[in-house]
């Protein structure tokens, strides 16, 4: 079955540059550089990676930081709960705008 999302792609990605490659090379050294092992390690900037996939619903990155977590030393266990972290601020992030609604429904309401 045809997806709109080849995996396939992902091994693609250093190509976007193929127009714009003084562009793409920034980005890419910049990328290296935030995922060298710093104040945090390896292990826990692909745990971060990983739940910000899920919360920006990007599949691509699903899968790479899916793979990354794994080969650092992440276990099923460890992933499941960074994507439930990621879950539960973007949940809460959706909820606490209802404190704006309310304001202007009250507003609006008077």
């Amino acid at each position: 079955m045809e997806t709109y999302y080849d995996p396939a792609d992902l091994a693609k990605f250093g190509e976007i540059g193929k127009d714009a490659p003084e562009l793409a090379k920034k980005f890419f050294d910049y990328y290296a550089e935030v995922f060298k092992e710093g104040e945090l390690t390896e292990r826990e900037k692909a745990l971060i990676a990983l739940a910000v996939a899920h919360t920006v619903q990007c599949p691509y990155c699903i899968d790479a930081y899916t793979r990354a977590s794994l080969e650092k030393g992440s276990n099923l266990a460890e992933m499941t709960e960074a994507v439930h972290v990621a879950a539960a601020i973007r949940g809460g992030a959706s909820l606490v705008h209802g404190v704006q609604m309310r304001k202007i429904a009250e507003k609006l309401s008077m």
